[in-house]
């Protein structure tokens, strides 16, 4: 069978690993699905819902077998109900995004956000981001008035269309260049805000070897993303160009050294900040179901990625 493997520029180590051939010398049957090229059904209002677009795909026909993303949307399949294990976690992201707001905001700290547009990529890690540090300040998520940005947030923040913002570098780079911003809120301290990668349970366990060569190849491509950062910008920087966008080589390769790579066992500690976030998701309304996260962990799986990350060292 063709293993379809899920990308998008999102989830930096599988976008690189689709461009350099890495995972075909392990198994030549791959077919890569662009994420940005499948349809993304109807988007919930993000004062209500969240979008289960990974989740659908994971087990739609012309979908994927195999995804990477952010921290929120393997919570938001479980939460739909979906039979998904995790393959790993990266280690913490706390440097590639915070909540701003203009410098010249009457907006200080986090309890002023009461009642302002907040700008998020719906159902990403910026949702948690931000869902933890209304928690943090005593505020719920109805207190606030969430924007999904949707493709050019950083112009929204700069047009003054939104309040605040949960920006990520190489964006946030954009917008500081042209205007200083102040800090509602630090990721570090915060949220852990790991990339991980998920998977079916019927593929995990029916398609081992499969599942094994593809978490090899990760850790192969990205330690060459860390030895050849420079090297693995230029995938962004030609993809954003290609589909009309500006896009910088130094503040992509300036991301791209910020962060970390390498794939994790999922531990105790990723797994309790995972199901903090479900639980604080289903009590603000975003999610259908209470989950328990540790139905999610296959230990084979596990132990996998540990001899890989010793083989990879």
């Amino acid at each position: 069978m063709s293993v379809r493997v899920g990308y998008f520029p999102h989830n930096n180590s599988l976008f690189v690993l689709r461009h350099t051939g890495i995972l075909e010398h392990r198994l030549p049957d791959v077919t890569w699905v662009d994420l940005r090229s499948l349809p993304q059904g109807e988007q919930p209002d993000p004062r209500s819902g969240l979008p289960t677009v990974h989740s659908d795909l994971l087990f739609a026909d012309g979908g994927y077998d195999v995804i990477g993303t952010g921290f929120t949307p393997p919570i938001t399949a479980l939460g739909a109900g979906r039979d998904i294990v995790y393959i790993g976690v990266s280690g913490p992201r706390t440097e590639n995004g915070r909540l701003v707001v203009r410098a010249d905001s009457p907006i200080r700290e986090v309890a002023d956000l009461r009642g302002k547009r907040v700008g998020i990529a719906h159902g990403s890690w910026q949702t948690t981001l931000l869902l933890f540090a209304l928690d943090q300040a005593g505020l719920t998520w109805s207190d606030i008035e969430p924007v999904n940005t949707g493709g050019d947030a950083a112009q929204l923040f700069l047009d003054g269309e939104i309040d605040a913002w949960t920006g990520s570098y190489p964006d946030l780079d954009r917008v500081e260049a042209r205007t200083e911003v102040h800090t509602l809120v630090r990721t570090e301290g915060l949220f852990s805000h790991p990339s991980l990668w998920f998977t079916r349970r019927d593929f995990a366990e029916n398609h081992r070897s499969e599942l094994t060569a593809i978490i090899e190849s990760l850790q192969e491509s990205d330690r060459w993303i860390t030895e050849n950062p420079r090297d693995a910008a230029r995938f962004f920087v030609d993809d954003a160009i290609s589909r009309g966008f500006d896009a910088s080589l130094d503040a992509w390769e300036r991301a791209l050294r910020n962060r970390p790579f390498g794939i994790h066992p999922v531990g105790p500690e990723f797994l309790t900040e995972q199901q903090r976030a479900a639980d604080l998701l289903t009590a603000n309304g975003l999610l259908p179901r209470s989950v328990d996260v540790h139905n999610a962990v296959l230990p084979w799986v596990n132990d996998v990625v540990s001899a890989t990350r010793t083989t990879h060292a």
